[in-house]
């Protein structure tokens, strides 16, 4: 059954867009009127999730041949490219951990390592979430983390008691779900906004150099890092305070990584494959350090320019379809079986298609050029300003919004506004993607919120009042973080315009 607010979109939508399409918003464009119809009709679709936000994806693919922005044969390749293959690279490497258990190994690998009191059995915990948030999806590893912390908590319940032991359940749940947002800033496959950003940066600014992945990491590795440390100490030494009796007994730890048994021949490959691919994304191309440059390794292929991020995670992918498995009795015969396919998520591969063709739809009719033209007041405004803006209308945005929909319905727009006010549109894009990661106040906000909600351990009033606490001092780590260390990454003169930024797309 829909919901009051699904049923209210469902109808909004449409109502909308016929209203829309009743004004001439530029009469030499009749196109630009119709283009912006479609995207009230998509954006109150996805922000209520009327139907489900795939299909409403999939609205360009009717809608531009019959509006006459584009035709159906020029539209759907929109919907496959590099990005594409990218994350279905990425998600199938993910698969072969998830199947194999090294992502339970690396967990609690690291658990064990970090592991004593409760507060540095709540930092391994978040280390281990963030470390595989990084590579893969945020609600498979929640779901890995909840068991094993529901065993240390049920085990020190029944030691001190529950009322005793419950700020340490609560401080634990928060810090499995906040790094398991925070950890998906570090890397482009570590969140669907970042590759949302990635090819809608493409397809909006052609002549611009591409966000390669290993310069996404040199920025977004360290911003992660400071997030989680933040939310740790805001965890366990603001928040929440722990008795000095409370002791944790880490054997339950111990117990579940020797119930893993040896690495198997086939988890050791996995392992190599998942490590030389995240080495060859970081390095494929040159980084500039700053104080250092480091050549990347396309340079010595004939055609590096040729190679990009989705090659790599193809080819790395489709390797584990080859080696064949040693373990006995086993389903399929390689590490990857053809059942890999089908767990795929293709509905995120459609979403991801239907943002590309809207941000393609702002371009070939000229809506961006209008809105940019709209936006020109904003060219007095301090960029460091508008990003705390963004960051913290973002951040609360998508508290009640899918983080993806929101991404991909704000980034052509400001990609418009950058235009507009002569500044790199990278200032702008990079923190807003980066803010639609970090919703922390209610379980409907992001599936590990949900996840840990579900324990049974936390109640929605302490959520909020520490997720409202975090998205706060969020924005302001976000904003001076990328305007004073992300902007050296990307090479942001602020008083430079770019010239492949001199005009958006190609209407």
């Amino acid at each position: 059954m829909r919901t009051n607010l699904q049923k209210a979109g469902l109808i909004l939508g449409p109502v909308l867009f016929f209203i829309m399409l009743m004004f001439d918003l530029d009469p030499a464009k009749p196109v630009v009127t119709r283009m912006a119809a479609i995207v009230l009709l998509m954006a109150t679709w996805w922000v209520t999730d009327a139907i489900p936000m795939s299909i409403t994806a999939l609205l360009p693919m009717i809608l531009y041949p019959l509006l006459g922005i584009l035709k159906g044969k020029t539209t759907a390749p929109i919907y496959i490219n590099s990005t594409i293959f990218l994350f279905l690279g990425g998600f199938m490497i993910a698969i072969a951990m998830e199947n194999w258990n090294l992502h339970k190994r690396i967990a609690l690998q690291i658990i064990r390592f970090i592991g004593g009191g409760p507060g540095r059995i709540i930092l391994g915990f978040m280390i281990a979430s963030g470390f595989l948030s990084m590579w893969i999806s945020n609600t498979a590893t929640a779901i890995m983390m909840l068991p094993i912390s529901m065993a240390i908590i049920a085990q020190m319940e029944a030691e001190f008691g529950r009322d005793t032991v419950h700020p340490f359940s609560v401080a634990l749940m928060l810090g499995i779900a906040y790094a398991c947002s925070t950890g998906g800033l570090a890397t482009l496959v570590g969140t669907p906004p970042n590759l949302a950003l990635q090819r809608i940066f493409e397809l909006t600014f052609p002549e611009a150099q591409s966000i390669a992945f290993g310069q996404w990491f040199i920025m977004g590795f360290p911003l992660a890092v400071i997030m989680g440390l933040t939310v740790w100490v805001l965890l366990t030494k603001v928040f929440f305070r722990f008795p000095d009796h409370l002791k944790v007994n880490r054997k339950i730890v111990e117990t579940e990584y020797k119930d893993l048994g040896p690495m198997s021949f086939e988890e050791k490959v996995v392992c190599v494959v998942f490590f030389m691919t995240a080495a060859l994304w970081i390095f494929r191309k040159d980084l500039h350090l700053g104080f250092a440059s480091i050549s990347g390794w396309s340079n010595l292929l004939p055609y590096p320019k040729l190679i990009d991020d989705g090659t790599v995670a193809m080819v790395m992918a489709t390797i584990l379809f080859f080696v064949p498995v040693k373990k006995k009795d086993c389903e399929i015969p390689t590490i990857l079986g053809m059942d890999t396919i089908q767990k795929l998520p293709w509905n995120i591969v459609l979403l991801f298609g239907g943002g590309f063709a809207l941000a393609k739809g702002f371009q070939v009719t000229g809506l961006s050029t209008l809105i940019g033209e709209k936006m020109y007041v904003l060219a007095s405004v301090q960029p460091i300003i508008l990003i705390a803006i963004l960051c913290v209308s973002l951040t609360f945005l998508t508290e009640l919004t899918s983080n993806t929909a929101t991404t991909q319905m704000i980034l052509p727009i400001l990609a418009s506004v950058a235009v507009a006010m002569k500044v790199n549109p990278l200032l702008l894009m990079i923190p807003a993607t980066l803010s639609t990661s970090c919703a922390f106040m209610l379980p409907i906000a992001t599936p590990p919120n949900a996840i840990v909600f579900g324990s049974g351990r936390i109640k929605i009033i302490e959520m909020a009042r520490v997720g409202i606490f975090i998205n706060l001092i969020g924005v302001p780590i976000i904003t001076l973080f990328f305007y004073f260390i992300g902007t050296q990454i990307f090479s942001i003169d602020l008083n430079v315009f770019p010239d492949w930024a001199q005009h958006i797309g190609t209407p």
